[in-house]
């Protein structure tokens, strides 16, 4: 049995190996030649009714496809170790396999029926994995991702519907000439709140930490390339229409506001897998403001850079999360460097290239984003928290290498730490490889020409100044928390609410839910066991439970009584008869 399922979680990663390899070599050709390939099949034609289904092929989708295939490869190469305790093990495995078909039916739909389908099967799939470990966390995680997906599903339902005025579903047609229609622009800021849903902008951020309920190598595929940069690609593709949009500009100061309250909050996050989920939150903001000030070729660079690291992280977390006995707080780490080198080696170059240090993934992305801003005319505000967003990056980066790999190892004395995992290393590896190289080569192949900023020195230095910072902050930090000096920081008191994202998951989940959980508790108590207990259900039990030993007293004395009674319903005729 274990053979077998070993066959088929090879094929399945052979089969998106290849799948990503072909797209790959398609993507080159169709960059080269400036190729764009719009697919109608006609699934149904019945009198002047015509089901069509679209596809739209171009060198984006191409790639993207290309880096969701392979990063979803990967993990279910990983998962064959990971989750080789899983008695269900083809049923996790066939649902990473529909999330993956979701997103990339999502990623290569030019119409809105199709976008629904795939944006309504990452919901689905996504709510099915995350209580994938059954228990009463893993459900409150589910349905609050579940909800929170379904306010944007909603929306291009109501997009779908306002569509209709104009004769079909393929978007693409109408984002440039029919710009400055009303209905396009309401069908705009629609759009704008359903890509803030999935791709969790305030006020939608609650849902993302409490998805990491989910299994490890889930997590990696969610954070990475799926659930959360649908809405990231799905603004990439109507940029033409909202560039222009007031929208566009609200969007801009909610992601913003996005990165620096998730960089505060990783800060104070103990959880290692909510770090990194934070850290996804952080540069799901980033994405969305350099999107929101027009650079939609940036904003994609980025996606595909982020989506090689993170995942390279979550897998390098779950390894670590193996060894440590099942256990996620950094507390108990320490000094797993010199037990399990080449998996810290993973975490630390993922880890750099999360934070931009030169000439890995990371930098080539995010130092083009920064160099952007600082070159766009912007406000003082919007400049001074992305920098400042930048350093807490470093910050809580620096804090997470500090609580892992420097301090004192301090869980059991007895422990069983290997590095020996090759399946799950292999697969690391290729992903290592990727988040090394994949932002020099993207940065050749996605730019036609490159982006000359001349900046005067002090703001090109900017960038070094903030990570200098923000890492030396993390070092004083983390030694003070690591040696508790932690309550004599002047945030001390004001850590309740940093630490709890600014009280989203309150505002969000418990806020709307409290009052009529609240109602429907006195309803039960006032209603259900109080007055309606004694008239209804209760009530009647109990008279009639009075009746049946009255009636059984009555009738335990058996013929005498009976014959009493008959004696006596005779007189009482007899008396009648005689009154008559």
């Amino acid at each position: 049995m274990n053979n077998k399922l070993n066959f088929i979680c090879f094929n399945f990663f052979f089969f998106l190996f290849i799948f990503s390899m072909l797209n790959f070599i398609f993507m080159i050709y169709f960059i080269m030649n400036n190729l764009v390939l719009f697919l109608e099949w006609e699934i149904i034609s019945f009198n002047s009714t015509v089901v069509v289904m679209s596809l739209l092929l171009d060198w984006m989708s191409l790639l993207f496809m290309m880096f969701v295939s392979l990063i979803s490869s990967v993990v279910i190469f990983y998962s064959k170790s990971y989750m080789s305790s899983e008695l269900n093990l083809i049923r996790f495995i066939n649902l990473v396999l529909l999330f993956v078909f979701s997103m990339i039916l999502l990623i290569i739909s030019p119409n809105m029926i199709s976008i629904l389908l795939g944006w309504d099967g990452l919901g689905l799939v996504s709510y099915c994995l995350v209580i994938y470990y059954q228990n009463l966390k893993s459900y409150n995680a589910g349905m609050l991702t579940a909800l929170s997906n379904r306010v944007g599903d909603v929306l291009i339902l109501m997009v779908i519907s306002w569509m209709l005025n104009y004769g079909s579903w393929n978007y693409i047609f109408y984002l440039d000439f029919m710009k400055n229609d009303y209905m396009m622009m309401v069908i705009g800021v629609m759009i704008v709140m359903a890509a803030m849903t999935k791709s969790a902008q305030i006020p939608f951020s609650s849902w993302l930490p409490a998805a990491m309920a989910a299994p490890t190598p889930v997590s990696a595929l969610v954070h990475s390339s799926t659930l959360v940069t649908a809405g990231v690609y799905l603004l990439i593709r109507f940029n033409i229409l909202l560039i222009d949009m007031f929208i566009f500009k609200i969007l801009l100061l909610l992601s913003i506001l996005t990165m620096f309250m998730s960089g505060i909050s990783a800060n104070y996050e103990f959880d290692l897998k909510k770090i990194i989920a934070l850290s996804t939150l952080s540069q799901l903001g980033l994405m969305m403001s350099i999107l929101s000030m027009g650079f939609s070729d940036l904003a994609f660079f980025h996606l595909l850079t982020h989506a090689m690291f993170k995942a390279l992280l979550f897998m390098c977390a779950g390894i670590i999360i193996h060894m440590m006995n099942d256990i996620q707080d950094i507390r108990y780490m320490g000094g797993i460097s010199l037990y399990i080198p080449l998996t810290s080696l993973c975490f630390n170059i993922s880890n750099m290239a999360l934070c931009g240090i030169p000439f890995l993934a990371g930098f080539y992305s995010k130092d083009l984003i920064l160099e952007m801003v600082s070159f766009s005319n912007l406000n003082m505000m919007v400049f001074i928290l992305y920098y400042i967003s930048t350093g807490l990056t470093v910050f809580y980066s620096l804090r997470l290498l500090m609580y892992t790999m420097i301090s004192d190892f301090n869980l059991l004395s007895i422990y069983n730490l290997y590095d020996e995992d090759y399946i799950m290393l292999k697969s690391m590896f290729m992903l290592l490889f990727m988040s090394i190289l994949s932002g020099s080569f993207l940065s050749w192949m996605i730019f036609s020409y490159p982006y000359m900023i001349y900046l005067p020195l002090h703001l090109k230095l900017m960038v070094v100044y903030v990570t200098l910072m923000g890492g030396l902050l993390g070092y004083l930090i983390s030694n003070m928390e690591i040696y508790s000096l932690n309550k004599f920081l002047f945030t001390y008191n004001m850590s309740s609410f940093l630490a709890a994202m600014w009280f989203m998951p309150f505002l969000s989940t418990y806020g709307l839910v409290y009052y009529y959980l609240n109602f429907g508790q006195k309803l039960y108590k006032n209603i259900d066991l109080g007055w309606s207990e004694v008239y209804s259900g209760y009530g009647m039990t109990k008279i009639l439970k009075n009746y049946s030993i009255l009636y059984n007293i009555y009738q335990m004395n058996n013929f005498k009584i009976y014959l009493f009674s008959f004696i006596l319903w005779i007189l009482i005729i007899l008396f009648i008869m005689l009154l008559m």
